[in-house]
């Protein structure tokens, strides 16, 4: 295992694991002339190294984490990424509305790690 603290170190896969993704995703949406083809195949490669950080996070993470409180990271980790590179790259600001939401969504998170 690395030498990283077991509880620390699937956030820090997840958020990488996340930044790849949300570029495989939504990094075409810039260039509508690239044909759909070339997006796709481009997407899996960069999706690629998506999988090679969220494998190891989720199994690293389970010696300290339920499923359950992987998941919710991942999310969580998803929507954090996701409106910086909205905001950043496609310049699309995040609404009133979307706030609110990915902020319920976070509060989800809390009732998944709190304990009763």
């Amino acid at each position: 295992m690395p030498a990283m603290s077991p509880y620390l170190l699937p956030i820090v896969l997840l958020v990488g694991s996340n930044l790849f993704m949300t570029a495989a995703w939504y990094w075409h949406l810039k260039y509508k002339e690239v044909p759909i083809l070339s997006v796709i195949f481009i997407s899996w490669g960069i999706a690629f190294i998506e999988y090679t950080l969220a494998v190891p996070a989720n199994r690293y993470g389970h010696a300290v984490y339920s499923a359950a409180q992987l998941k919710t990271m991942q999310e969580v980790i998803t929507f954090a990424v996701f409106a910086g590179f909205s905001v950043v790259y496609l310049k699309e600001p995040i609404t009133w509305n979307q706030g609110v939401g990915f902020g319920l969504i976070a509060a989800g998170a809390f009732f998944v790690f709190h304990k009763w």
